[in-house]
């Protein structure tokens, strides 16, 4: 499989999730056995996928032709036509030659995200496969194209595998869900509104399509968009309505066309979506395994609250049934407890199905360390990487696709102008004065040159931004941060006079790291110095 096109800031932050994860979240998740009651353990290779986007519909609602219009080609496996031609679910991807590589290899595969879908057995991975071939747009994303949802008897005995729970693994590690509509074919099977609703927790990432909409003049286009929506409401438990792109996405002439320039306008912003996955990518991971913590957490405490409240001897199976059917007031019991948001909570009657299943005088109590480390990455570490993600790109490294359509280019990062203040004045229009004298606090400017501490700035920018406004400390607020390290204020105000290098009585982030790392050093033993060596003053000062 090809390398993703990632710049080297990006990178640096997978590897720290990795990392985290590893060290900080797995050892909790294996303590209290997360993988049997949500999602498998995560690996490697999920870390490093490219973002994927999942398309769903009905048969015959143009999936498959869509992932051609995309590519600009046929691929290996493809299979079109208006009865449900597509019978299994197939990922594309990235690679130097056209071939298939079948389910069951790809779930033991190292080097790909899909080694938890073996929990389907066998009967899924025989309907699962990949379509390997080389291409620009599938260097930056992977395409996942799903059966045609049926209509009938034969969706609920005929396939072998629970197909809403597939469409939830994959929903779940998606980064874009497109659910294509057929601008004649807008009801909604029962089959295919379980599979939208096995998409909960995961709006933010629905997209749908209205395909085939050149098929309709415009006077009907209008009722049948409507009608969409209308459908779309009753299904989709969400206040806001979603996204709908509008078009005809095949390579063959429009059969209306009084309706193309709004056909081009939906497809230049849907293009644009796309585009912009690669780009996000790493603040998609970043926030999946938020969620992902957060869930973890309310886990370990209703696993370590159900272990406190079994018998040591006697009655542990009628204790155990008593739980299991009373997990309503569980619950409210460990919210309370715990200070707990009832979103985080899993959902109340498959939890206790999956409670059967085991005995609860096996299950470990609670362990601060892990709660506490989960604590950090949530707190510290999570903010630390998204300072560390780049933050703007140039739009003109990107690759031209399919007669214009623009997907996946290489994006080139620089970092934020820093906000200049004149000295001595505040945007927050607080006094900036020093904390500790009432003279001028912390000392003359001095002489800039190359700094020698940007290696910290990781490490202290979430203490900057808890307590930052508009991009600087102030005096008032540099006070509780500061004065907590213990030292005397004859100290404080020393760092203060070297801090401030720029002598307008707040500090900005290379000034905070500054402060910071002389406390510490302080606090080690060592000597404040008497003015700055020229590596430790910030650039520009």
């Amino acid at each position: 499989m090809a390398a993703f096109d990632r710049d080297a800031a990006t990178m640096r932050v997978i590897e720290e999730l990795k990392r985290l994860y590893k060290t900080k979240i797995l050892p909790m998740e294996q303590t209290y056995r997360f993988d049997l009651f949500n999602s498998p353990y995560l690996t490697d290779a999920e870390f490093d996928s490219k973002p994927q986007v999942m398309l769903l519909g009905q048969y015959s609602v143009g999936k498959t032709t869509f992932i051609r219009y995309l590519l600009g080609r046929d691929f290996p496996g493809q299979r079109i036509g208006p009865e449900p031609t597509t019978d299994r679910f197939t990922a594309l991807i990235d690679g130097p030659d056209e071939r298939i590589i079948p389910g069951n290899a790809l779930a033991v595969s190292h080097d790909m995200p899909y080694r938890g879908l073996e929990r389907f057995g066998v009967a899924f991975l025989n309907r699962f496969e990949g379509a390997q071939l080389p291409s620009p747009v599938l260097r930056n994303i992977t395409l996942i194209d799903t059966p045609g949802v049926l209509s009938g008897e034969k969706q609920r005995v005929n396939r072998g595998y629970d197909f809403c729970q597939v469409c939830g693994w994959f929903a779940n590690r998606a980064d874009l869900i497109i659910l294509i509509f057929d601008a004649h074919k807008l009801d909604i099977s029962d089959e295919f509104r379980n599979a939208i609703e096995s998409l909960k927790g995961n709006d933010d990432k629905i997209r749908c399509i209205l395909n085939k909409a050149d098929q309709v003049d415009r006077q009907k286009l209008m009722r049948v968009y409507g009608a969409l929506m209308w459908s779309l409401g009753k299904v989709v438990k969400s206040p806001e309505a979603l996204r709908i792109y509008v078009g005809s996405f095949w390579d063959q002439p429009l059969m209306f066309d009084d309706n193309a320039q709004l056909f081009e306008m939906e497809e230049k912003d849907l293009m644009k979506d796309l585009k912009e996955l690669p780009r996000n990518s790493a603040v998609r991971k970043i926030n999946e395994l938020v969620k992902r913590v957060r869930l973890c957490k309310v886990h370990a405490y209703i696993i370590s609250y159900l272990k406190e409240q079994m018998p040591s001897f006697m009655g542990k199976a009628k204790k155990q049934t008593e739980l299991i059917e009373g997990l309503p007031a569980v619950f409210r019991s460990v919210m309370k407890k715990f200070c707990l948001a009832p979103g985080d909570f899993p959902d109340m009657h498959d939890f206790q199905e999956k409670l059967r299943e085991h005995d609860f005088s096996k299950f470990n109590t609670l362990k601060q360390r892990l709660i506490d480390d989960a604590e950090t990455v949530l707190g510290n570490d999570f903010p630390r990487l998204m300072e560390a993600l780049p933050r703007s790109y140039d739009p003109s490294g990107t690759q031209s696709l399919n007669g214009g359509r623009e997907l996946g280019g290489p994006l080139v990062y620089e970092a934020p102008p820093v906000p200049q203040q004149p000295r001595g004045v505040s945007k927050s229009g607080e006094d900036d004065s020093n904390p500790w004298d009432d003279g001028n606090p912390f000392g003359t400017p001095a002489a800039a040159s190359e700094w020698g501490l940007s290696e910290y700035v990781p490490t202290y920018t979430p203490q900057f931004n808890s307590v930052q406004k508009n991009g600087f400390v102030t005096g008032a607020a540099a006070r509780g941060i500061m004065g907590n390290s213990g030292l005397a204020n004859a100290i404080l105000r020393k760092i203060w006079e070297l801090s401030d290098v720029d002598k307008d009585g707040q500090l900005d982030l290379n000034e905070f790291v500054l402060a910071m790392v002389l406390i510490e050093g302080a606090k080690n033993g060592e000597e404040i110095p008497p003015q700055l060596d020229p590596a430790m003053i910030p650039p520009g000062k």
